[in-house]
């Protein structure tokens, strides 16, 4: 059997290959490690979501005294008179 030569063109794209390989490589490694580090900081993580974050308002200090919901007009719970007037009554 004869040996198999190889010929320059074939090691010239076998080398590029291998260097690409570590190239994506270290990509996904670096990939990986930042999502790593960003879920096991622990840090609250919030989205933008167009909506105000509680964390970043200010603390009322005279919150509001009635916290239950409203029945809004046109349902049958404001028909009924449940929760329809600010004081608490119906």
């Amino acid at each position: 059997m004869l040996p198999r030569v190889e010929h320059e063109l074939h090691h010239r794209r076998r080398s590029r290959n291998v260097g690409l390989l570590v190239v994506l490589l270290a990509f996904v490694a670096l990939v990986f490690g930042l999502s790593v580090v960003k879920i096991t900081q622990g840090d609250m993580m919030e989205g933008f979501d167009h909506q105000p974050r509680a964390s970043v308002l200010p603390h009322d200090p005279n919150p509001p005294a009635r916290t239950a919901p409203v029945a809004a007009p046109g349902t049958p719970g404001a028909e009924q008179g449940v929760g329809t007037s600010p004081g608490g009554t119906p």
